[in-house]
């Protein structure tokens, strides 16, 4: 499975929502997958990835309708915490985000997101509603 670093915050934040409805089938697929298996690998790609098939904005490979949007949250997430494009266990690195996470660094990574003010990110990520 390939993921994007911000991916790894959306995933952990996920309830539900989406854009479109091929987008949520397979975010609930992806996000069923990383919270019931014990240690599934990821590859960590700066890229599109296997949420990004799915999406409506998703225009070409490495090409978001908003790509230099999704491309800060990414860098933010992969400066906060280390991230190389690597494979890592999503479980292992989902653990060690919410261990690490405080709520401004995750307000500072999804500023201007526009599922962040509506999901359950930060109770779901710092545990803090």
């Amino acid at each position: 499975m390939r993921l994007r670093p911000h991916h790894l915050l959306c995933t952990q934040g996920y309830s539900g929502k989406g854009y479109s409805e091929a987008f949520v089938k397979n975010m609930d697929a992806v996000v069923h997958r990383l919270r019931t298996e014990d240690k599934t690998p990821i590859e960590l790609v700066f890229s599109t990835d296997d949420l990004c098939s799915c999406c409506p904005d998703m225009l070409d490979t490495d090409l978001c309708r908003e790509n230099e949007k999704v491309k800060l949250f990414d860098r933010k997430t992969a400066e906060y915490f280390g991230l190389e494009e690597k494979t890592y266990i999503y479980q292992k690195l989902a653990s060690y985000i919410r261990r690490h996470i405080t709520p401004d660094m995750l307000a500072d990574i999804c500023h201007g997101c526009s599922w962040y003010p509506a999901s359950a990110c930060r109770e779901k990520i710092t545990g803090i509603k």
